[in-house]
C-alpha cells in the first residue's frame, strides 16, 4: 500500500482536511522548536563549558532550519528523516524532531525501512554522546535511553500503519460488495426484461399471425373478383406482419445471445430503403412525396443512414395514426462533410382521395422521445411541432467526411 493511501489526515476529506494537517504540522513544529530549546538549555546546564558558544550557535541554527523539513514528512518520510537523523548528531535542537520522522517513516513504510533508520537514529543519538560525553551517565543507560524511546515510537508507528491498513482494506471491501451489490442487481433485471420479452414476443407473435392470416384470406377472397385497391390494401397488411413477426425473432435472438447463439440477423434498413418504406406507406391509400436531393442514398454511412430511416419511419407511423386524410411531403438533403437533413412535413389533403385504412392506432407517446434520443446519439437535433393545419419532424444531423 503506497504513502497515499496511508496518509488519510484527520480522517477529514476536503479543504477542512487539509487545513487540519497544516495546522497539525504547525504545531508538531513549534513543539520540536520549544524542546530542542529545552534540550539545548539541559545541556548547558548538566554540562557547562563543554561546548562551545559557536557549537552552541550552530546547534539552535540546525534546529531553526531543519526542523520545518517536517512538513514533508508525508511525501518524503525516508529523506526528511535521513537529513534530520544526520543533523541530530550536532545538534540537540534537531533530537526531538528526528524522533517524529522516524514515527512518519514508521507509518509510511515497510518495516525493513522503518527499521533501518530507527537504528540509523540510535546510532547518530550515540555518536552524539560521545562527541559531548556527561561524564554522570554510563554507557549502557545511554543505549538504554536510545532503545527506550526509539523502539516504543517505532512500535507505535508500525501499529498505525497497520491500522490504516486495515481500514483501507475495509473500504476496499465495502466497494467491492457494493460494487458485486450492484452487478447482482442489474443481472436481475436484465433477467427479468428477458422473460418479459419473452412473454410479449409469444402474445404478440399470435395477434400478429392472426393479422396476417385473416389479411391473406381476405385477400384471395378478393383476388379476381374484388376492389384491387382493397386487394393490395390486404396484400400489404400481410406483408407488413410477417416483416413484424420477422423482427420480433431477431430480438428475441438477441435476448437468447446469452443461452444459445442465435441466428444471423437480418441486415437492418438504411436510407437506400427508404424509397421502398414510401411505396409500402403509399400502397395503404396515402399520398406520400419523396424529394431526395443527393445522388445517391447509399453514399449516406449506414449509422447515419439508418437513424435518418427510423426518422421518416417513425413520422409517416405517426401520420397514420393521426393523420390519415394529410398529404405527406419527405425531404431528404445535405452534403458531406457538413449535415444531413431529413424533413417530414403533413398538410390536409383537401378534397383528394380519403384513405382507405381508418381507425386510430394505439397511441405510446413515446415514439417521438426515442426519435430524439436517437438523432442525439448521431450528434444531430430534432426538431417536431405544429406547422400551420399539419405537423412537421425535422432532423438535422452532422454528415462526417
Amino acid at each position: 500500500m503506497t504513502a497515499t493511501n496511508l496518509s488519510v489526515g484527520f480522517g477529514v476529506p476536503g479543504r477542512w482536511g487539509r487545513a487540519l494537517r497544516i495546522t497539525g504540522d504547525v504545531l508538531v513544529v513549534l513543539v520540536c522548536w520549544s524542546l530542542g530549546a529545552v534540550l539545548i538549555g539541559v545541556g548547558l546546564d548538566e554540562a557547562p563549558g563543554q561546548r562551545a558558544d559557536g557549537w552552541i550557535a550552530l546547534d539552535a541554527l540546525l534546529g531553526l532550519v531543519c526542523t520545518p523539513l517536517l512538513f514533508l514528512r508525508r511525501r518524503r518520510p525516508v529523506l526528511v528523516a535521513g537529513v534530520l537523523v544526520l543533523a541530530s548528531v550536532l545538534s540537540l535542537a534537531v533530537a526531538v524532531a528526528s524522533v517524529v520522522a522516524v514515527f512518519s517513516v514508521a507509518v509510511r513504510r515497510r518495516w525493513p525501512t522503518a527499521a533501518t533508520v530507527t537504528a540509523a537514529s540510535a546510532a547518530a543519538g550515540l555518536t552524539q554522546s560521545a562527541l559531548w560525553p556527561d561524564p554522570g551517565l554510563a554507557w549502557w543507560l545511554l543505549v538504554l535511553s536510545q532503545v527506550g524511546i526509539l523502539l516504543p515510537v517505532l512500535a507505535w508507528g508500525m501499529y498505525v500503519r497497520s491500522r490504516r491498513e486495515l481500514a483501507a482494506s475495509w473500504r476496499e471491501q465495502a466497494v467491492r460488495a457494493r460494487a458485486e451489490q450492484e452487478l447482482r442487481a442489474e443481472q436481475a433485471r436484465t433477467v427479468e426484461r428477458s422473460r418479459i420479452a419473452r412473454e410479449m414476443h409469444d402474445v404478440l407473435a399470435h395477434r400478429i399471425s392472426l393479422v396476417s392470416m385473416h389479411a391473406g384470406a381476405l385477400e384471395l377472397r378478393l383476388e379476381g373478383s374484388g376492389d384491387p385497391e382493397v386487394v393490395n390494401s390486404a396484400a400489404t397488411i400481410r406483408r407488413s406482419a410477417h416483416a413484424a413477426l420477422e423482427d420480433l425473432r431477431d430480438i428475441l435472438g438477441v435476448l437468447r445471445q446469452s443461452v444459445e447463439p442465435a441466428a444471423v440477423p437480418r441486415p437492418q434498413p438504411t436510407l437506400a430503403d427508404l424509397p421502398e418504406l414510401v411505396a409500402e406507406v403509399s400502397s395503404l391509400g396515402f399520398t406520400v412525396d419523396l424529394d431526395v436531393r443527393l445522388p445517391d442514398l447509399a453514399l449516406v454511412p449506414e449509422a447515419l443512414g439508418r437513424t435518418a430511416f427510423r426518422v421518416v419511419q417513425e413520422a409517416l407511423t405517426n401520420v397514420r395514426k393521426h393523420a390519415s386524410g394529410h398529404r405527406v411531403r419527405v425531404l431528404v438533403e445535405g452534403r458531406r462533410g457538413r449535415s444531413l437533413l431529413v424533413s417530414v412535413v403533413d398538410q390536409p389533403l383537401g378534397s383528394g382521395p380519403v384513405p382507405v385504412v381508418v381507425g386510430a392506432a394505439p397511441v405510446s407517446g413515446f415514439g417521438l422521445v426515442g426519435l430524439a434520443e436517437r438523432v442525439a446519439l448521431v450528434g444531430g437535433r430534432l426538431r417536431s411541432g405544429p406547422l400551420g393545419a399539419g405537423f412537421e419532424v425535422c432532423a438535422r444531423m452532422p454528415w462526417p467526411r
